[in-house]
């Protein structure tokens, strides 16, 4: 059976839409095309499409932008309306799993059977008659809400992935993943941090968090009575002009490193909740998404965590051709394209 050609990675996170084209190569894979377009604070709010319209309007400008004529897209959600569950059955064949897990839905997931779009891998088979098997299960009218806009904007959705397990391909694609070692991939968004657990090269626990930078920023805001976009600009090292007085970068400063600790708490317990009993070390946790690029949260998080932190630079693994592609710009935003990345490397019926 025919692989089938790569698809266009289209990441529509709650801050702004990435989008990444990738060729196979001789060497692995090219990138083709890359942009990012960004979207107003309540266009999506924890995951929900609130603003279609804008939506579809930006999807359209960043394929007419970067002159894209595939139409076949993978695209993925995220939040409270997704869940993903590692369970351990008794050994039967992909079609068996597929009738099981369809009448057994309602036992795993918090919402109804008919109310979700649910898939099944088989992640590992054991010599006891039993298996390993990650199960998907997204709301349906989420995941027809992204489906929709993407039409709209003259498009073909092929795939719809979860954030969390298009990152960790995308990671294993840059670093590579020990089969002897445990590592943790946070994807830290504006809104959402998606957690992936890897253990011997298997995912073994998924999680979605609903805090990220917006929390940051939200008060950074509010401390300092200004606008969003201002607080966003100083959240990111900006600055709102010279009339601003002295005080105000280390008051961001504090800000930031208050809000980041309260982030880490949240992701330690999680890193917790999986390591406990077995007292589980993590070799390494590789940060991804925008709010990874804080150095106060990477500090916070490694000291927690008592493991070394990398932030991911998915574009690692890809060859670019330095004279199509601004190599610093790609290595400053790296992170905030992992997940579109992972995205892009999948085939239109894998």
């Amino acid at each position: 059976m025919s692989r089938g050609k790569l698809a266009l990675g289209i990441d529509i996170g709650s801050s702004s839409i990435k989008m990444v084209m990738l060729k196979e190569s001789r060497r692995g894979y090219r990138l083709e095309a890359f942009g990012m377009a960004p979207l107003p604070p309540e266009a999506i709010v924890d995951g929900s499409l609130m603003d279609s319209s804008v939506v579809v309007q930006a999807i359209s400008d960043l394929v007419r932008s970067q002159k894209i004529r595939r139409k076949e897209v993978a695209t993925s959600v995220s939040g409270r309306s997704v869940n993903v569950k590692k369970l351990t059955v008794p050994k039967m064949t992909r079609q068996e799993l597929a009738e099981n897990i369809r009448w057994d839905l309602e036992q795993y997931i918090s919402h109804h059977a008919d109310e979700v779009y649910a898939d099944a891998e088989i992640l590992y088979e054991g010599e006891d008659g039993q298996m390993d098997v990650l199960l998907v299960a997204a709301k349906r009218d989420l995941v027809s809400d992204y489906v929709m806009v993407l039409n709209e904007a003259g498009l073909k959705t092929v795939v719809v992935d979860v954030d969390a397990l298009a990152a960790q391909n995308a990671v294993e694609m840059a670093v590579g993943f020990d089969d002897s070692s445990t590592v943790a991939i946070l994807n830290i968004g504006a809104s959402v941090t998606n957690l992936t657990i890897v253990s011997r090269g298997v995912t073994a626990f998924v999680r979605d968090l609903t805090i990220g930078g917006n929390l940051i920023t939200e008060e950074i805001q509010k401390s300092l009575g200004i606008s969003y976009e201002e607080a966003e600009a100083l959240k990111i090292g900006g600055r709102l002009g010279q009339d601003m007085d002295a005080i105000v970068p280390q008051e961001v400063e504090r800000i930031i490193a208050q809000v980041s600790g309260q982030i880490a708490g949240e992701i330690q317990r999680s890193l917790d909740f999986f390591a406990n009993p077995t007292s589980t070390q993590y070799d390494k946790i590789y940060l991804a998404g925008g709010t990874a690029k804080i150095p106060s949260l990477q500090r916070m998080i490694a000291d927690r965590s008592g493991a070394p932190v990398e932030v991911v630079n998915p574009f690692a693994g890809v060859e670019v051709d330095p004279k199509r592609f601004d190599v610093d710009y790609l290595e400053e935003v790296a992170p905030l394209a992992t997940v579109a990345v992972g995205l892009a490397l999948r085939r239109e019926n894998v």
